[in-house]
């Protein structure tokens, strides 16, 4: 239907509805501050909507003409300003410094996240990467391995960052990624357990990176900067290092503390300083590469002075020369000053000196000097070695002064593994983009690319400087880690262009930038980690300053970074934190393998380029790399990681969020239940897999919880436990009380420490129910084969005869079922988790049932309750039977078995039925008539009422019909009174009849014969194991005419009777223990 619209200008309402919007905001911001947990927040969907935003950007008319392009090119203005905006930090760290200025003052708005992929990512993932290692190892590393070596270890460093960005990325695109970067990403896919382990690897990771750093910054101010502020100095050789070492523990402690202030105070300091750092970083590379330009046409003059092939550390003389003439007269030189004992000619000198010549060579001999195919090989050696050059020399017999002439040495034993180690932190940082994902227009579209990208400028800028150092550097040169041999020049500073100040100058600011940044992100991973809770010690450095600073995890953190420091050396450092950074991309690799093979529903990547083959191929490269760079910190680390997950899986807090591992769980334990349902176990293989069968109160409580103790104690952890009740009723009906029932079961097996599955049904009978339980509880393979109750203790005075009608069903089902059956008399005294200093467990061996009997002491023997308890195995030898030879046969048995257990022989003879048990068998009867009567008397009540009831509704419906009609004839009726005396009178000469039948009865030869079995039995079994702290009898079995039952239940008492603990036992009619291996 056509629709008409009225436009109402509404001029005057502008600002009313602007305060309304400001006032909406303010309460919405102080709502999300009510209900803060300090987890992070999955933003709207619509949170990069900026529609609204667009009306105002054409505006202007100046540039209508570019109007089309500006939604693709950004103005130079826009540009420039974000430019300006650039940062190095993530979101929460720029929450935090908005905190800070706006303290006091009203909130102001939060504005949608807009830096793009170069800003937003490429730029700080290369400013991580291109670091310390660079400026300051990265020669060296050239010269000590060769070209070839080192473009390996490059490779390899760099294909296993590339191969983790692959996976990262995938997982980055798997949905929103807030505020939390790369631990997010593995505790939402491995899990709490692996996420809380590699996040505290990750974050110590991050703060030895800090202390990296920092050393590096020392190193730049100590070696080329300021020589002279070293507060240590010695002129013995042989302390010169020790003497660094302390001032370089003495100075980076002071700059940690500086720096930690600097974070303290705020962050917006380091946010501002963000830029000049990245231009320091670009500024260098750029002059590296103007520097090799430059070498092809003037190579820069940087003169190396050689005495025979061993280079000289030029400090201490301006001339490479012995002897120098001065108006015509030859003198030495400083050079010959510290090789001789005097300034004379005829002076003592060292002998290699006076063999040997001094000969200068250019230290930048250039591009297309074909020095190249000198430093193509590795060139290694212990620590003390002379970086010599190789060509010919003199040698000297005497070497012993050689280590306190002023030759250039190796500090470090050096080998492949090692550099391996060393080089590694010089290609992390590709974590930088995913930790800012918060702050990303388009988190999914940029991460992938930015982060690849990175890696892939940083990779050719490697492998490309790796290339260009051997072929413009002298190999000499290169092995010079600390440029004694150029004027104690930084080696990289010699090949820049215009000046060696500018990579010097560049390198410092940039290790500068790096240690702060490291000082700020590694609190703030701390602290996300201590406020998701799941590791409870860590829960302190969750809190912070007003505004939400990290102060306790920054004061961690710096302590962390302190030991770093007291190491005091670089090359030390490195290999501890690329433990850590290669366990974190190892299992961002095992996530993405984990999730693609697995195929969850909710796996949908928008990054496609991914495969679990390249996941599993990077995490093999990382543990590859772990175990090259130190084997030691390897398994440290490992054990590390190790010990903070079964922390968290013990003692942490249970979260759920959907991740892998549990995934890998579901898909391990269908595989394992298909492949168990192929076959029944073997023998070797069978184990007792219990369904227990529990008691309820009327509170829904456990009646007896001792039958847990002993399931723990019988099962030791290990095999399937099914813990099930019974509740009478409907399902509908009983929805709550089962779920309430459900639940303080699993108290009560928390409480007992029983692992294992709880099972609650509802059924219209407990009858019913059970059969359900014995038919129906487990899956596929993992079903219980044995089933555990207690004994019905009040079984006889029990009114109601279906408690112990039940329990006979019950034996019945689980015989037909092939399940074994034990029932536990006495639960209640069995030990819970009081240990028996001593005594006995006897087995009373009657009849073989499948070796059941066997093997149950041994299982309990395994736990610390029953582990002091020795084993008694007694079997019953008949009149035909030689118990001399059972003895020696049992024994062997055992032996083959390798139980060990004492074994006794007892003799049972024939003899008369004693009058005790024709008594005892007299009672049972009798009893048992008696409660057929008295039941029988009941069902006649019950049919006498409803017999009454139907005869006086028939006769007042007769009465009814023939109310008009007049009677032929009269009938006689039964008065009320008269009824009940006539059936009183009957029912007196039946109940005399049936006193009199009583007492003329005599008991069934079968029951009087299986009376004196148990009467027997018992008095031998008393005999013998009266303080036993365990008896297990064979269990018989019920009689198959129903009508025994009750008989049953009589003759399992006596043979019980006087016997504290007994377990009574009915195989499945398997064997369960074999003598064979």
């Amino acid at each position: 239907m056509p629709t008409s619209f009225t436009v109402v200008p509404v001029d005057d309402g502008r600002k009313s509805a602007q305060e309304d919007t400001d006032e909406n905001n303010i309460l919405k911001e102080e709502d999300e501050e009510a209900v803060g947990d300090g987890n992070p927040r999955e933003s709207s969907l619509f949170l990069n909507n900026t529609d609204d935003e667009k009306g105002n950007l054409y505006d202007g008319k100046n540039m209508a003409l570019f109007e089309e392009e500006m939604d693709s090119n950004p103005m130079v203005s826009s540009l420039l300003n974000k430019l300006a905006n650039y940062t190095n930090l993530t979101q929460g760290v720029r929450e935090h410094e908005e905190a800070d200025e706006d303290e006091g003052a009203k909130k102001k708005t939060v504005k949608s996240p807009q830096m793009g992929t170069f800003i937003g990512v490429y730029l700080p993932c290369l400013q991580n990467i291109l670091g310390v290692i660079l400026f300051l190892r990265m020669t060296w590393i050239v010269g000590t391995a060769g070209i070839l070596e080192s473009f390996i270890i490059v490779s390899m460093c760099c294909s296993c960052t590339m191969l983790t960005a692959i996976s990262m990325s995938a997982i980055a695109t798997n949905g929103v990624v807030p505020a939390g970067g790369s631990y997010y990403m593995i505790s939402r896919s491995l899990g709490p357990e692996f996420g809380g382990a590699v996040g505290l690897c990750f974050y110590l990771g991050t703060t030895f990176a800090g202390a990296m750093y920092i050393l590096g910054t020392i190193e730049i101010l100590l070696t080329y900067i300021l020589p002279s502020a070293a507060i240590f100095k010695t002129e013995d050789k042989e302390l010169q290092a020790e003497a660094m070492l302390n001032n370089m523990r003495v100075y980076g402690t002071c700059c940690l503390t500086l720096m930690s202030l600097v974070v303290f105070v705020g962050v917006k300091y380091v946010n501002k300083l963000a830029l000049v750092f990245l231009a320091c970083v670009v500024l260098s590379i750029l002059a590296i590469y103007a520097g090799v330009i430059k070498t092809i046409f003037e190579p820069p003059v940087f003169p190396v002075c050689l005495l025979g092939n061993r280079t000289l550390q030029n400090h201490d003389f301006d001339k490479c020369l012995k002897t120098d003439i001065i108006n015509n007269v030859t003198v030495t030189t400083k050079l010959w000053s510290l090789f001789c004992k005097g300034p004379e000619l005829n002076a003592s000198c060292n002998e290699y000196f006076t063999l040997n010549n001094v000969t200068e060579i250019p230290g930048i001999p250039g591009l297309t000097s074909g020095v190249i195919s000198e430093n193509m090989w590795s060139s290694y050696g212990p620590a003390g070695m002379l970086v010599e050059k190789p060509i010919e020399a003199e040698t000297a017999s005497d070497t012993s002064q050689d280590i306190y002439m002023p030759y250039v040495v190796n500090d470090i034993t050096t080998f492949f593994t090692l550099l391996v180690g060393i080089y590694f932190p010089s290609v992390t940082g590709i974590m930088a983009g995913s930790n800012r994902s918060g702050d990303l227009r388009d988190a999914q579209r940029s991460i992938p690319i930015g982060t690849i990208l990175a890696i892939v400028t940083t990779t050719i800028i490697y492998l490309s400087c790796v290339v260009l150092f051997g072929a413009c550097i002298e190999g000499v040169v290169l092995r010079d880690k600390f440029g004694d041999s150029v004027k104690g020049n930084l080696v990289i500073g010699t090949l820049s262009w215009p000046s060696p100040w500018v990579i010097v100058i560049g390198s410092f600011f940039s290790c500068c930038g790096a240690g702060l940044q490291s000082l700020t992100g590694a609190p703030r991973l701390l602290q996300a980690i201590a406020r998701d809770g799941i590791v409870p010690f860590l829960e302190v450095f969750g809190h912070g300053k007003a505004n939400g600073e990290p102060t306790w995890a920054l004061l961690l953190t710096g302590l962390i970074c302190e030991s770093g420091i007291l190491i005091a050396s670089l090359d030390a450092v490195a290999p501890i934190l690329s433990m850590f950074f290669l366990m974190c991309y190892l299992f961002v690799n095992l996530a993405c393998a984990l999730q693609t093979l697995l195929r969850t529903p909710n796996w949908r990547p928008r990054f496609k380029y991914y495969h679990w083959a390249l996941s599993f191929l990077g995490m093999s490269l990382c543990l590859a790399l772990m175990f090259i760079s130190s084997w030691y910190y390897a398994l440290v680390a490992m054990l590390i990681a190790g010990c903070i997950y079964k922390y968290i899986e013990y003692r942490g807090a249970e979260k759920e969020w959907g991740d892998g591992i549990r995934g890998l769980s579901l898909n391990a334990a269908r595989y394992a239940l298909i492949r168990l349902e192929e076959a029944p176990p073997h023998t070797k293989n069978w184990r007792p897999q219990l369904l227990v069968l529990l008691n309820l109160d009327t509170e829904l409580s456990v009646k007896h919880p001792r039958l847990l103790s002993f399931t723990t104690q019988l099962k030791a952890g290990k095999g399937l436990t099914i813990v099930g009740s019974v509740l009478e009723g409907t399902y509908l009906t009983k929805e709550t009380e089962a779920k309430t029932a459900e639940q303080n079961i699993k108290s009560a097996m928390t409480a007992e420490k029983t692992k294992g599955f709880c099972h609650v049904v509802a059924s219209s009978n407990l009858r019913d129910g059970i059969s359900h339980l014995i038919q129906s509880a487990g899956l596929g393979g993992m079903k219980h084969n044995s089933v555990l109750m207690a004994w019905p203790a009040s079984w006889k005075q029990s009114n109601d005869p279906q408690s112990w009608k039940s329990f006979i069903e019950t034996i019945r089902e689980t015989t037909a079922a092939n399940q074994a059956l034990l029932v536990a008399k006495n639960i209640d005294t069995f030990p819970q988790k009081e240990r028996l200093t001593e005594g006995t467990i006897d087995v009373w061996w009657i009849v073989h049932d499948g070796g059941l009997l066997m093997l149950l002491p041994f299982l309990l023997r395994q736990h610390k309750v029953w582990r002091k308890c020795k084993m008694r195995i007694f079997t019953v030898a008949q009149m035909d039977d030689n118990s001399i030879q059972m003895k020696k046969d049992l024994q062997m048995f055992l032996y083959h078995l390798r139980l060990n257990a004492e074994v006794e022989v007892v003799e049972m003879h024939e003899s008369d039925i004693s009058a005790f048990t024709y008594e005892k068998t007299l009672v049972m009867e009798q009893r048992s008539q008696m409660l057929k009567q008295m039941q029988l008397s009941r069902t006649e009540r019950e049919r006498e009422a409803q017999l009454i009831h139907d005869r006086n509704t028939a006769s007042h419906s007769a009465l009814n019909d023939k109310a008009d009609a007049t009677p032929e004839r009269v009938h006689m009726t039964w008065t009320k009174e008269k009824y009940f005396t006539e059936r009183n009178r009957n029912r007196e000469a039946i109940a005399n009849m049936a006193v009199r039948d009583l007492f003329n009865m005599k008991p069934k030869q079968s029951n009087v014969r299986c009376m004196h079995t148990a009467v027997k039995l018992n008095e031998v079994v008393v005999c013998k194991s009266q303080d036993a702290h365990l008896v297990l009898l064979n269990m018989p079995g019920p009689p198959k005419n129903r009508e025994g039952d009750e008989n049953y239940m009589e003759f399992l008492e006596v043979m019980m009777e006087g016997l504290n603990r007994v377990l009574l036992v009915r195989g499945g009619g398997q064997e369960v223990i074999t003598i064979y291996s």
